[in-house]
């Protein structure tokens, strides 16, 4: 049994009926209206509890949660540079782990929360965070990915999709957008061999909230990819964040799997996929594709599904197929 496999033996995920009421982020932040990456960063919390220490990178959620003197934190938090928050924490931990063997502290339950956006995970800080991963230390690091420098001015990053229309690569008549296929940060991070990999979406609150848990039970690094639907920068209504952040899921754009100890596991199979298009035609970032466009897009979601369900049927792990209740978490 592996690392992670042992630490999970007794887990017990959580339900609607029983969730924790504790908010480690406060409300009156702020976030623009209807961000889906501050309710995916308050379900991470919100999963977490309290005996936390939080390193965060520049970006959306370290602008919106503390406007000097105000702070939305209401847990140990220091806000770091774009490129270094794998780095930081991985010095606290290390720190911690000192001073609870020299017995100056008696706490050795803190569980140590390093997160950034695409910029500060795929671009700016992939070299802290594979160096932290690499080293082992036991903390958890979450990407809140909203597939640009949604603070800086909508500029793309390596995480912008494919035909994206973004403030540094705008489409006209000799481009498409953004040029470049969208960076795979779990991939990436499954490659080091750390011990947990998970993707999520705020759409499915219970199925973040759990492997949330679970990266925190296990030691280690975990790393988890949230998709981070982004009003401003994707161009949708402010009303409409959940909604595409599910038909990110269900069309395959952005699936949902865990990597437990090397072996990959699909949290949902979508049984009846809707087309790519369904996703793109609510974001007006999109609206510049031509059918021939979409289609060459679909091919590539087409194919790299299916590149996971052969990494999953490899691992000889159950699929877990869509339900109606699953699907409207």
């Amino acid at each position: 049994m592996g690392i992670a496999a042992e630490a999970l033996k007794d887990f017990k995920g959580f339900n609607l009926k029983k969730l924790p009421e504790v908010e480690p982020l406060s409300p009156g932040h702020r976030a623009c209206q209807g961000c889906g990456e501050i309710l995916a960063l308050r379900q991470v919390l919100k999963a977490l509890g309290e005996n936390i220490i939080v390193a965060s990178a520049t970006g959306c959620m370290e602008i919106v949660t503390s406007p000097f003197p105000q702070t939305a934190w209401r847990v140990p938090w220091i806000h770091v540079a774009f490129e270094n928050a794998a780095a930081v924490i991985s010095g606290v931990e290390s720190a911690y782990k000192a001073l609870n063997r020299k017995g100056k502290i008696q706490q050795p339950d803190v569980v140590f929360l390093a997160y950034g956006g695409d910029g500060g995970t795929a671009d700016i800080g992939l070299q802290a965070l594979s160096g932290a991963l690499e080293r082992g230390h036991n903390f958890v690091y979450v990407c809140l990915d909203n597939e640009a420098y949604m603070n800086t001015g909508i500029q793309r990053s390596s995480s912008t999709p494919y035909g994206a229309m973004t403030t540094t690569s705008p489409p006209g008549k000799k481009s498409i957008g953004q040029r470049t296929w969208k960076k795979n940060v779990a991939y990436i991070a499954a490659a080091h061999g750390i011990p947990y990999v998970a993707t999520a979406s705020p759409a499915f609150a219970l199925d973040l909230m759990n492997k949330v848990k679970k990266a925190a039970m296990i030691p280690g690094p975990a790393y988890l990819h949230i998709h981070s639907p982004c009003p401003t920068g994707w161009r949708h209504e402010t009303d409409m964040a959940i909604e595409v952040a599910r038909l990110a899921v269900q069309t395959k754009v952005f699936p949902l799997y865990e990597v437990i100890d090397g072996k990959w596991i699909l949290s949902r199979k979508v049984a009846k996929p809707k087309p790519v298009s369904e996703y793109f035609k609510v974001q007006r970032r999109f609206r510049h594709l031509t059918e021939k466009d979409i289609e060459e897009i679909q091919r590539r979601v087409d194919e790299e599904y299916e590149e996971l369900l052969r990494r999953c049927a490899m691992s000889g792990e159950p699929e877990k197929k869509e339900s109606e209740e699953s699907a409207g978490e």
